[in-house]
Order: structure tokens, then C-alpha cells, then sequence
């Protein structure tokens, strides 16, 4: 089952980080992604710009476009990886890896995929 690995954590932290900061904190994930790539567990990986790059679609019976993001909170979406796992146990193993490379503070939401094909199955 694929599961969505979701990174929360404070976008004004995170984008202030230094150059070797940032390289630090990449090459620890990186060795976690190099793992997972390798047995053939590693999905779409991105990054995402900062909130003030969104842009939002208020849904309802008249659609309004905004800037920003969704929701102001602590914590942001920052970006999220897709990987292949047997269950929930592996799921969350996986998220404690990528955790244990990007620092202490933050969060990591996991979610199942069901994966929409137009015109085939849904899962």
C-alpha cells in the first residue's frame, strides 16, 4: 500500500536555516531516501515553496482565490514523500527514519493513498 509521509514543521525556522544548515539537514534525509529508493519503496518526493508562494480556492457556491495558505498555524505543510509500505507499522518505522534525519522539532502526518486512475480503479 502506498502511504503519504506529510512534513509539518515551522517554515520561518526552516527557511532560515544556513546554507550548511540546509546541506546538513538534506544529507541526513538523503541517506533515508537513498535507502528507500533502493529497496524500491520511494514514490514522488517534493518540497514545497513557502505559504506566501500559495495560493487558496475557497470552495462553496461562489468560489473565492486567495493568497496564502489555507490555514495559519505553528506548523506548515513543508513537503511529503511517497513510499510503498505493507501496513501502517512500516508506515510509521518509515516516518520515524525521516523524523530521526530532519531535526526535532515538526511533525510527519501518515495517510494511505488510494490512488485515482480516470477511467480505472480507485486503490
Amino acid at each position: 500500500m502506498l502511504y503519504a509521509i506529510l512534513c509539518y514543521d515551522s517554515e520561518d525556522v526552516v527557511w532560515a536555516w544556513t546554507k550548511e544548515e540546509e546541506a546538513a539537514a538534506m544529507a541526513r534525509l538523503g541517506v533515508v531516501v537513498e535507502k528507500l529508493a533502493k529497496q524500491g519503496r520511494l514514490g514522488p518526493v517534493a518540497r514545497l515553496l513557502p505559504t506566501t508562494s500559495a495560493t487558496t480556492l475557497r470552495k462553496g457556491r461562489d468560489q473565492l482565490v486567495i493568497d496564502g495558505p489555507f490555514a495559519e498555524t505553528k506548523e506548515q505543510l513543508l513537503g511529503f514523500y511517497i513510499v510503498e509500505c505493507t501496513d501502517l507499522d512500516q508506515a510509521l518505522e518509515t516516518a520515524k527514519e525521516l523524523a530521526g534525519a530532519s531535526g526535532t522539532a515538526g511533525a510527519f502526518e501518515i495517510r494511505p493513498l488510494a490512488v485515482f486512475r480516470p477511467g480505472g480503479p480507485v486503490g
